[in-house]
């Protein structure tokens, strides 16, 4: 079965218009246009971003701290851990802290790589090394306490 994954529009027409304009823009103004389209595209923390084995591959590469939620939409212990996620993004602690959303069910590749069983799975990683698992955990405390020994 085949899966038609859709890419936000909002976001790829605004990179290709500032794209459209950087082009067409005298080369002092192309210049900071670039570098303003440069700049968007880094990979921003404390909002949820779409899991992209792209996205994530320089996420590490640049060293950064990665929060993966492995998730599932039928999932009532996903559901349960959403609201305490979302609290602790809004922590001083997880401000440089990227936080992935991925599809237990279409990610395989990711889930075998780094050996997740099961959907309700949290993953830390500093740049390349995962410093954090949690499993089906719902008590905050415990979730809390154990995404941020690994940031």
């Amino acid at each position: 079965m085949f899966r038609i994954r859709f890419v936000p529009v909002v976001t790829l027409a605004a990179t290709l218009a500032l794209a459209a304009c950087a082009s067409e823009a005298s080369p002092p103004q192309a210049e900071s246009q670039q570098a303003e389209l440069a700049e968007k595209a880094q990979i921003s923390a404390a909002e949820w971003i779409e899991y992209e084995a792209d996205t994530f591959a320089r996420a590490q590469e640049d060293g950064q701290t990665i929060l993966v939620d492995v998730n599932a939409t039928w999932c009532s212990t996903c559901k349960a851990q959403a609201p305490i996620l979302d609290d602790l993004r809004d922590e001083p602690e997880m401000g440089d802290v990227v936080f992935m959303k991925l599809d237990f069910d279409t990610e395989k590749g990711f889930l075998e790589e780094h050996r997740i069983p099961r959907q309700s799975t949290i993953v830390v990683f500093q740049g390349e090394q995962e410093t954090a698992r949690s499993i089906a955990e719902t008590d905050p405390d415990k979730l809390r306490s154990a995404i941020l020994a690994g940031v």
